[in-house]
């Protein structure tokens, strides 16, 4: 397998095929893979909601600023942060940790208290943007997963965050949309297929010193 021909072979999907669909299999790589992704210090404050339901997806188009993507593709990949990230959260991953590693919490009480100090010091904004850029990396190896799978997919930022959790009912589960991606196959007759990728050559997009 050569990564870059992959990598070539993906693009923004325009026009999904509505008759195909996902196995089991591929959705359950994709969501191995997106739960493997690094995160600062390990927390993943991210998660995601996949979205089947044709009706709910139908609903979401009108706030996705119309990109039919959302309801043709197989399933619908919602990218979520967690409403708050205080000491519960980093509570449970240092019990995690002790679990999995096998050792005392109290081991750990170190890193828990300089986790929880990071926390502590940011404001609501800035624990915001810290959590969504960890998402942005959660999209970031989703679509390259997906390109090394021959899984097609469409990155959306241009949607109504306040409206996807009001329809998905994500409060409920404590947590806030910031990205979208649909995935599935393309329709053989989307023309963006065949389009040349437009990229910087890479001596220009590399900066030495």
């Amino acid at each position: 397998m050569n990564i870059i021909d992959k990598l070539n072979w993906r693009y923004a999907v325009k026009q999904f095929d509505v008759e195909k669909k996902l196995s089991e299999e591929q959705i359950s790589t994709l969501v191995r893979a997106a739960n493997l992704t690094a995160t600062s210090f390990g927390l993943q404050p991210s998660k995601i909601v996949i979205v089947e339901n044709k009706e709910l997806r139908e609903e979401l188009v009108q706030y996705s600023w119309g990109q039919r993507q959302v309801a043709d593709a197989s399933h619908l990949l919602v990218i979520t942060i967690n409403s708050e990230a205080g000491d519960n959260e980093v509570d449970e991953y240092v019990k995690r940790t002790a679990d999995l590693r096998s050792i005392p919490e109290e081991n750990l009480e170190g890193m828990s208290k300089m986790v929880k100090g990071f926390l502590k010091g940011m404001d609501d904004n800035q624990k915001h943007a810290w959590m969504a850029n960890q998402a942005h990396i959660v999209l970031g190896n989703l679509l390259t997963i997906c390109a090394v799978e021959g899984i097609d997919a469409c990155p959306i930022a241009g949607f109504q965050p306040e409206k996807y959790d009001e329809i998905l009912d994500l409060k409920m589960d404590g947590q806030k949309s910031v990205l979208v991606l649909p995935v599935g196959f393309r329709l053989d007759s989307d023309k963006y297929a065949s389009l040349a990728k437009v990229r910087m050559a890479d001596s220009d997009y590399v900066i030495m010193k």
